[in-house]
């Protein structure tokens, strides 16, 4: 048991702050923390009070000899800091997407295993206090028979975000692995983990990205749009990853004896209509969460076949860690799981290794966008 587990942060940006605020919260000891640029590990260190900083992720675990270690950086920097993390014995919390590709996902979910190491996978936008309702609702029978959930949202995100790890494949970018993998998670969560299926199409919608200097905190990287984007010397990034995505998947619920299907219909450049959206349909009714991750409110289809609004229970309200920003609250909740399970408490079951490396598998399958029936044929009979 470990009343107070050491914390070793691994990036220095939004997530990385984040995390550290939330380990802070569930009570544990943030030691120190690891990134890129020496001078802005020093000020992020200083403005959070942590006693250690250094670029050598190696020699950090050696120096401040972590319980747990967090990693925050994008994707592209996972496998190696969490290799490392692994045989030094430590526990691990790993921001989505896991690694850049199933192989090296699934490699690391093994070692983990092998060295008995707790590890948690922050897909965690199934903490929402709205899903965590619409989960109590499906199980106690509110929409009968779960057969069908669609998933829609368009962020209109600004094509002019300066060029970074978010617009390449190999640095863990793109809408699957930063969108799709909280869908995902939140879908399982309410109508049954096991999924039986899956096919999808992946579209880059954007190609290229203004270049700037100086983009350091992923949540502000807005603010870094260029003034002029018909500068001459502006110089362009090449994105290699999706912007858009349609997936279809099939569940297996314990609500009922049918698989459920699911639609992920995500464009990340599009401009919205109307609101973003979840929805669960089953023989009995419905539950409709506005918002793209499940913000809220909530309405219920019921017998009397209209849409009623559904107050968030007491106990579900009671529980949400104060903090702005839902990432942050999300973060926080499934961190203080985490520390709650690192120092021997019982805790309900959460996402690990196992879950992260499932979902980078599936995310390669769905990228190979092979799944398609030629049926030009069809309409031309006499070519056949």
């Amino acid at each position: 048991m470990i009343k107070s587990p050491r914390v070793l942060i691994h990036g220095t940006g939004f997530a990385g702050q984040g995390h550290a605020e939330a380990f802070c919260y569930a009570g544990a000891e943030v030691v120190g923390i690891v990134g890129r640029t020496d001078s802005v590990t020093r000020q992020v260190a200083k403005d959070m009070n942590i006693a250690y900083a250094g670029t050598d992720w190696a020699q950090a675990l050696s120096d401040c000899k972590p319980d747990i270690v967090s990693i925050a950086t994008p994707g592209g920097a996972h496998y190696e800091a969490i290799k490392l993390a692994i045989a030094h014995g430590c526990h691990i919390f790993c921001d989505k997407p896991m690694t850049t590709d199933g192989e090296s996902a699934e490699e690391l979910y093994h070692l983990a295993e092998a060295k008995n190491v707790k590890t948690a996978y922050a897909a965690s936008f199934r903490y929402m206090p709205h899903v965590l309702f619409a989960k109590r609702l499906v199980a106690e029978g509110a929409i009968g028979e779960p057969q069908e959930v669609e998933c829609i949202s368009h962020f209109s995100l600004e094509k002019e975000i300066p060029f970074g790890w978010s617009h390449r494949k190999e640095e863990g970018g793109g809408r699957l692995n930063n969108n799709f993998t909280h869908k995902l998670s939140i879908v399982t969560s309410v109508v049954g983990e096991k999924i039986l299926a899956i096919s999808g199409e992946v579209r880059d919608d954007l190609r290229e990205a203004p270049i700037v200097k100086g983009v350091h905190n992923f949540k502000t990287r807005r603010d870094h749009i260029p003034d002029d984007l018909n500068d001459p010397d502006l110089e362009w990034g090449e994105s290699n990853v999706e912007w858009s995505y349609c997936v279809l998947a099939k569940l297996k619920s314990p609500f009922g004896p049918r698989p459920v299907s699911v639609l992920f219909k995500h464009g990340g450049l599009h401009p919205r209509f109307k609101e973003d959206h979840i929805v669960f349909y089953g023989s009995k009714g419905a539950l409709y969460i506005a918002g793209h991750y499940g913000s809220g409110p909530l309405f219920h289809y019921g017998e009397d076949k209209q849409w009623m609004e559904l107050p968030l229970p007491e106990d579900i309200a009671a529980n949400i860690p104060n903090v702005d920003g839902d990432t942050e609250r999300n973060w926080r909740y499934l961190i203080s799981e985490f520390v709650k399970d690192v120092r021997g408490d019982d805790v309900p079951p959460y996402q690990t290794f196992k879950e992260g490396s499932l979902y980078q598998r599936l995310i390669d399958i769905i990228r190979k966008n092979d799944r398609w029936v030629d049926v030009s044929d069809l309409q031309n009979p006499d070519a056949r």
